[in-house]
């Protein structure tokens, strides 16, 4: 796939620094005299999804620690046991592979790992079961703390995957995916993805709220938007809006003055960016703060919004390109009047795509050739 400049770049000078600092780590801890060596081979390919495709189940901080220890120790009770090292090193791998698929721990580079173990050479042979820990374990340790470290710094999420309530965002009723409809396929399709179920998931529906872009044609906001279920001052204290936000099932809340007009908007992403709650929605220990706050302490203020009349389109790019979730409808007085959501564009999508062709199956069909619909029949 290409992917811009910039994250080529970002996942390159990863790679340098994770690499840098494990061979730095290791060497520190071993020492120069240290017969076994600071780095092996197959760090290189695991710094290659580690900084490249953070999100791949194949790069999760499981699959490489677990995966390459696995590996270690199987490719060296391998080379203990059979003396032919072409048929040790296919036995080694061969386990290793199996032993990964029942741990749930399948890492692409423990296979170059379990070969390693088998055909290292002296060094590797001298260090026994030692070669686990001394370099595997310490190595792969420290890639994966180097990677957690870079990639949320870079901005790319590493050891874990959306999670449920965690933002704002809406599904869409007849055009929804759910979690169990991606599970189901994969199941069907019986083979690895490098994806995972979530982010696939994602992924699908993103790219349902392009194909909005296309066929949303002159369809207006005020066609699809939801009333606004409620509206909290700046003044609302925060506990009094998180209430609201779970006793109504609410994911975001205008925020609007004594006259009604918009000054910002308060969601769940708010209050998990605070870490004000956790990821189940519960209250975090910190009932002095919870308490004290107030919306103007959490909104956003530079609120993205929209007339009644303004084409649906042109919120697509906005909720795609920058992640809004939810869009305040207002009028021309700035007070507000509606709101849009995911679930509003795509359930927009179906109904128009339904009504197309509603239309399409009204008109008078051109007249077809006898011996040509029978064929078809």
């Amino acid at each position: 796939m290409r992917v811009s400049l910039v994250e080529a770049s970002r996942a390159t000078l990863g790679a340098l620094v994770g690499i840098l600092i494990t061979g730095l780590i290791t060497r520190a801890a071993m020492g120069e005299a240290s017969v076994a060596p600071m780095l092996i081979a197959p760090m290189g390919a695991s710094a290659v999804l580690l900084f490249a495709a953070p999100s791949s189940p194949l790069a999760q901080p499981w699959s490489i620690l677990a995966g390459n220890c696995i590996a270690a120790a199987i490719g060296v009770t391998i080379a203990g046991l059979v003396g032919d090292p072409i048929l040790a090193a296919a036995l080694a791998l061969s386990l290793a592979i199996s032993a990964m698929l029942a741990t749930h721990s399948l890492h692409p580079p423990s296979g170059a790992v379990a070969l390693t173990a088998v055909l290292g050479g002296p060094a590797v042979l001298e260090l026994g079961y030692g070669f686990v820990f001394w370099p595997v374990a310490i190595n792969s340790l420290v890639l994966v703390i180097a990677a957690m470290a870079f990639n949320r710094l870079t901005g790319r999420i590493y050891t874990a995957v959306p999670v449920k309530g965690a933002d704002d965002s809406a599904r869409a009723g007849l055009l929804d995916v759910q979690p169990t409809d991606v599970e189901a396929v994969l199941r069907q399709y019986d083979e690895i993805v490098n994806v995972a179920p979530e982010v696939l998931e994602h992924l699908l529906e993103q790219a349902q709220i392009r194909v909005f872009q296309r066929s949303g044609g002159q369809l207006a906001c005020r066609a699809i938007m939801s009333p606004v279920a409620a509206t909290v001052l700046p003044t609302t204290p925060v506990r009094t809006i998180w209430s609201l936000m779970q006793r109504s099932e609410l994911r975001a809340i205008p925020v609007v003055d004594t006259h009604g007009k918009l000054v910002g908007i308060i969601s769940r992403t708010d209050f998990f960016a605070a870490h004000l709650v956790d990821q189940r929605g519960q209250v975090k220990k910190w009932p002095v703060r919870f308490q004290t706050l107030r919306a103007h302490d959490l909104m956003t203020r530079n609120v993205q919004s929209a007339l009644p009349e303004t084409l649906v389109s042109k919120l697509v790019s906005p909720m795609v390109d920058q992640g809004l979730h939810q869009i305040p409808i207002v009028d021309t007085g700035n007070r507000v009047v509606g709101i849009v959501s995911q679930a509003n564009l795509l359930a927009g999508l179906f109904r128009s795509g339904f009504e197309r062709a509603v239309e399409f199956a009204e008109q008078p069909q051109p007249t077809r050739d006898a011996s040509l619909s029978s064929v078809q029949a």
